[in-house]
Formats: structure tokens, C-alpha cells, sequence
């Protein structure tokens, strides 16, 4: 199967899918294997392109995202229907035949439908090593990587609800555990005596930077001058949607920022579907699999009743 690399203007797809990571693979398998003409927009980036190895994937388990990233696509090249663009797509336009979606390169395609697995953009904090460290041993998600950090001194990079909720999660995992809320922590009297309760310490300095060799957090660095030794650190960090153009399109986003669907992937434009991390705080490869694989479904589907 041929990649298309700016051979012309303008083509019709019955689907465009916009990111070709593990939702838009898994959406563009579904899609191939019911025979629809569908071409795959990506640049290239996914937002774990950092982290060492991926978990809690069944058969997936351990390996490197790219190796996983770089098998699904071998196998989805297999169905002669699909095919890849390498670029970013950058706007998208309502069209009476369906949508149009135009690349940075100044390439446009026309769908029936569109496939949105964009992802989302993580928003560093102004800490010096944060973004060097995540991923590698500054992680968002317990299930992903809760494991193979087990038993180390962790920590938890966060406050009031967000830092509790992590508390609940991580306790089990080490008895070594401190929240640092990176200033004045905002617990509750009946909160911080269940803190209090399983040994986890409240730090309140205020973070200055991360020292870490190569990725792997070795301390917290204070602005008053101390430090704490760690192996590990959750962090929650805000976001924004990695395109604009599922909001450009009309598509409504919800309180958390993701992409509001229904039951079907389906955005609130009728014809937009969204599969992914942007759409779901379950940020891990297996839901994305899974999501994409029933977005592509559930877009067939509908193609089907309109075709038939």
C-alpha cells in the first residue's frame, strides 16, 4: 500500500481519520476490514513518545510504544482501502457532501465522515526537569505504571481533590508516599487525618526544579533550599485539545475539556467521531485500542444505514 505524499489538491475518502496513533489505527482497522476508502492524517507525534514502555496491555505488556505503534500500522497497511498521509491537518470545514479537512502543507481532503484521535496536550508546569522526567519517572496514571515503581519512595505532585484521589490509588502500591502541593495545601481537617492515617506526609515547599539523570527523578529541589529524595512522582498537569478543529467544527467540549461524545464515539456535530485520549481521562494504549476500534464500528455502521 502506497503512502500519499502531496500527489494532489484534493481527494474523496469515505473517512478521514486525524491522528494515527493506537485509537486511529484501531478505528482505520475497523474501517478497512469492511472495505471503506479511508486515509489516515498524522504527524507523527504521540504524546507518549517519551515513556520507555507501555503496561496494562494485554500481549502488549512491557514493550516500547513505538514498537506497539509500529506493529499496528504493518498490520493495518495490510488493507489495500487505507491509506497515510504524513502531515498535520490544521483546519476543517461543514461540507454538503460531508467535511473537508485541509493539512498544514495546503493539501485538502473531502470525507463522508471524520474520525478525530488527536489526543491531548499536556501543559508542563514551570518546574526545570518536570518535562525531561515525564513519562519516564514522572507519571500520570497507577495502572500504567504503578507496578514497576511499587514499594519505591513516591511521591504525589498535587493538591486538594486531585492529590487525594491519587493518595487513594497509590497507598497500596508503596508505604512510602508524601504529597507536595507546591504551596499551601487546601485539605480538609477529616482529609488530612486520613493522610495522616496510612504515614503520608503534606510538603508545602514550593518546587524549584526536578534534579534526575537522563529522565529518572533523583530529588525534588525546594526554593527555600531543601530537598527530598525520590524515586518516583505522580503529577497531574492540565491540558488542551492537540487540535482545534473538532471545536472549530462545532463539537462541544465538556467540563474536564474532552470532546463530548455518545454512547457511539459521536460528537455533538452528527457525523464527528472522536476516539481517544481526547475524549476520555482513561489515558492508557488499551483504551485508546479499544475506543478506536468501536469508533471505526460504530462510523461503519452508520455509513451502512445510509448507504443501503
Amino acid at each position: 500500500m502506497d503512502d500519499i505524499q502531496g500527489s494532489f489538491r484534493k481527494h474523496d475518502f469515505d473517512v478521514l481519520i486525524i491522528g494515527g496513533s493506537y485509537a486511529g489505527l484501531s478505528a482505520a482497522m475497523a474501517l478497512g476490514r469492511s472495505l471503506r476508502n479511508v486515509l489516515i492524517i498524522d504527524s507523527a507525534l504521540p504524546c507518549n513518545r517519551q515513556t520507555p514502555h507501555s503496561h496494562n496491555f494485554i500481549t502488549h505488556d512491557g514493550k516500547a510504544p513505538e514498537e506497539i505503534s509500529r506493529l499496528a500500522r504493518q498490520q493495518v497497511e495490510k488493507y489495500e482501502t487505507v491509506k497515510f498521509l504524513n502531515g498535520r491537518a490544521v483546519k476543517g470545514a461543514k461540507t454538503e457532501a460531508g467535511f473537508q479537512i485541509e493539512t498544514e502543507a495546503g493539501e485538502v481532503f473531502g470525507s463522508k465522515k471524520v474520525i478525530f484521535a488527536t489526543g491531548i496536550k499536556d501543559l508542563m508546569p514551570n518546574i526545570e526537569g518536570f518535562a525531561e522526567c515525564w513519562g519516564v519517572s514522572v507519571v500520570h496514571c497507577p495502572y500504567c505504571h504503578g507496578y514497576e515503581i511499587r514499594n519505591e519512595i513516591t511521591g504525589i505532585l498535587a493538591n486538594g481533590d486531585s492529590a487525594m484521589h491519587l493518595a487513594h490509588m497509590v497507598s497500596n502500591l508503596t508505604g512510602q508516599l508524601s504529597i507536595f502541593t507546591n504551596g499551601e495545601a487546601s485539605f480538609s481537617e477529616v482529609e488530612l487525618k486520613q493522610l495522616e492515617k496510612h504515614g503520608i506526609q503534606v510538603i508545602e515547599a514550593e518546587v524549584e526544579r526536578i534534579e534526575h539523570s537522563d529522565g529518572q527523578i533523583r530529588a525534588l529541589i525546594f526554593k527555600d533550599g531543601s530537598s527530598a529524595s525520590l524515586h518516583a512522582l505522580y503529577a497531574r498537569v492540565p491540558f488542551v485539545q492537540h487540535s482545534d478543529i473538532p471545536e472549530n467544527l462545532g463539537c462541544e467540549l465538556t467540563e474536564q475539556g474532552f470532546i463530548n461524545t455518545d454512547a457511539m464515539q459521536q460528537s455533538t456535530i452528527s457525523g464527528v467521531f472522536v476516539c481517544g485520549d481526547n475524549t476520555s481521562p482513561m489515558r492508557s494504549v488499551a483504551n485508546a485500542v479499544a475506543a478506536g476500534n468501536f469508533a471505526g464500528a460504530a462510523v461503519n455502521s452508520q455509513l451502512c444505514q445510509e448507504e443501503f
